[in-house]
């Protein structure tokens, strides 16, 4: 090996080991994968490196929900590879979610024979055209001296601008194969601020406000800016909502906090930004979910967008102030501006509606999902991380959870089922000190439950929680909200998710009242290894706010 500077490096070494290699400049410390013999040299490269873990998951949509989960808690890349066609189609509801979710993820996949291209050889699919819509960006390295090029080059589109996720294919031919490989250095990420300029149009925009509101999204999140949106919204006494499921965005029993954007708000959450005249979007994309269906950001309002993409300005709602910029660098910068107003009352109003429809006083009456969230609020310490699948019993966990910390939520906002238990793996593996806990329906547990033996062989302690209504329960409330008491495909059959767990060699717990659940959460947090604790629920109480008759009778 020769050295050319500190930063740059060239070694002759095989386009596999050359991948690994930039792994290492990365500071990578985990890998997610299902094996295949497209990439064995890779696999092979990886078994020589002590610095870097390989998980070996159950099914390739598995590993990528376990390296996206690792990606949006440790804030790195999470890098996740399988085989050729039929593994590359499975992990894509992974690089979809990365997408949707804006989470850095590099994606390795093995190809076919550079000879046997365009023969429709075993397995082959153009995967770099296949990805093309749902990645960062996608590419097929065909010269293995151009390995490192790609490659860093894929971890710097990955993690730069609006974070996402990178796909490269790897002919099978060209990771054995060895050539002078010149390494550059790790990719830094750059941080736009606002122009002074913009800061005065922010600042112009504000002197006008009566009754303003920031909704705060992943943005600030990943460029590690929390404590810069407190001490800001605290400087103008400013309220402040999550976009949806960004809720550990801001602490949620902050005084200025009002609620998360989400499915099934309620509409005194909703009342504020309806009331809202200036708002101020930042690390947000401003999703359909976020926005009610691009619904309640109306013309009228004043709306400051500010984005670390360009592409992200502009695309759904014209701003009156649009700036591309790094969140933190931003809340920064318009720390500055002389921007103090009247609007205290109106803030300490919306903050006294939110609390009052997010309330965890429970009674006999209401529905055991409701008792489940208040003692879990109560049990778990501030810093335990939650994640959660799609599905309606999410209603309850997003409407009622109290997220105090940063870092203590994970969820997509793509809405994939099957995300929650693997989720947490990867989220367990960046924060092995944390209490993570995963919340599933019966529905999407069962979808990526085989990912269960492999937190039980690699040791990682998640508890999954379990809402068992035998039916998939968001389909089944829109099922009769347009056609009521037609059911058809929502039912599902009985599975006992307790014994099933104990099959597999984690710890198994039946829930059928709020305090046997209590009681197996709290032995489950003490003994620290893999469970499952089931919670069977009423099938009648299918949301938050209504029964199935209740839907039934108001379609009719």
């Amino acid at each position: 090996m020769k050295t050319t500077t500190a930063a740059r490096s060239v070694k002759t070494v095989t386009a596999a080991r050359a991948i690994v290699e930039c792994m290492k400049i990365e500071g990578i410390s985990h890998t997610f994968c299902v094996p295949g013999e497209s990439y064995l040299p890779l696999l092979d490269a990886l078994h020589d490196e002590d610095s870097i873990k390989l998980v070996s998951a159950r099914h390739e949509s598995g590993a990528a929900f376990m390296a996206e989960g690792y990606a949006k808690s440790s804030l790195k890349p999470g890098v996740v590879m399988a085989t050729r066609g039929v593994g590359a189609s499975n992990l894509s509801i992974g690089v979809h979610t990365a997408y949707q979710d804006s989470t850095p993820m590099v994606v390795f996949l093995g190809q076919v024979h550079s000879k046997f291209r365009g023969r429709e050889g075993f397995q082959e699919v153009d995967l770099d055209q296949y990805f093309q819509h749902i990645a960062k960006w996608s590419a097929e390295v065909k010269d293995p001296k151009r390995m490192p090029e790609i490659v860093q080059r894929a971890f710097r589109i990955a993690k730069t601008g609006r974070p996402g996720p990178v796909v490269v294919a790897l002919p099978e031919d060209v990771l054995p194969a060895e050539a002078e490989m010149t390494f550059g250095p790790v990719a830094v990420k750059p941080r736009p601020a606002p122009a002074n300029e913009e800061v005065r149009q922010v600042e112009e925009l504000f002197a006008s406000a009566e009754k303003p509101l920031i909704i705060a999204g992943g943005g600030v999140k990943s460029s590690k800016s929390e404590e810069a949106l407190v001490a800001f919204a605290e400087k103008y006494h400013l309220p402040v909502m999550a976009a949806f499921r960004r809720q550990d965005v801001f602490p949620n029993d902050h005084p200025l906090y009002v609620g998360h954007l989400g499915l099934g708000t309620n509409q005194k959450i909703l009342q504020t930004v309806e009331e809202a005249d200036t708002i101020l979007a930042i690390g947000t994309r401003l999703s359909e979910v976020t926005t009610q269906d691009y619904q309640i950001i109306t013309p009228e309002k004043k709306l400051i967008h500010i984005d670390i993409n360009y592409g992200t300005i502009g695309k759904v709602f014209s701003p009156d102030a649009g700036i591309v910029a790094d969140a933190g660098e931003a809340l920064k910068k318009l720390a500055g501006m002389d921007a103090q107003g009247s609007w205290k009352n109106w803030v300490t109003e919306r903050r006294s509606a939110f609390k009052e429809v997010s309330r965890l006083d429970v009674s006999h009456k209401n529905t055991i999902n409701k008792h489940i969230v208040a003692m879990m609020a109560g049990i778990l310490p501030d810093n335990a991380l939650l994640t959660n699948d799609a599905g309606n019993f999410a209603g309850w966990f997003h409407a009622y959870y109290p997220f105090k910390k940063k870092h203590t939520y994970v969820g997509p906002t793509s809405g994939a089922m099957g995300y929650g238990m693997p989720a947490a793996l990867g989220a367990k593996i960046a924060y092995p000190d944390k209490p993570v806990i995963a919340l599933s329906g019966d529905g999407g547990f069962m979808m990526t439950v085989q990912e269960l033996e492999t937190a039980v062989r690699y040791h990682i302690p998640v508890i999954c929680l379990v809402f068992n209504n035998q039916m998939y329960g968001t389909i089944r409330m829109h099922q009769e909200m347009h056609y009521p008491e037609k059911v058809i495909g929502t039912d599902l059959g009985r599975v006992s998710f307790k014994d099933l767990a104990s099959s597999i060699g984690a710890d198994g717990y039946l829930a059928n009242t709020p305090e046997q659940f209590a009681e197996s959460l709290e032995t489950a947090l003490q003994k620290n290894v893999p469970a499952v604790i089931e919670v069977m629920t009423d099938q009648e109480q299918i949301s938050v706010s209504s029964t199935i008759t209740q839907i039934r009778d108001r379609a009719k």
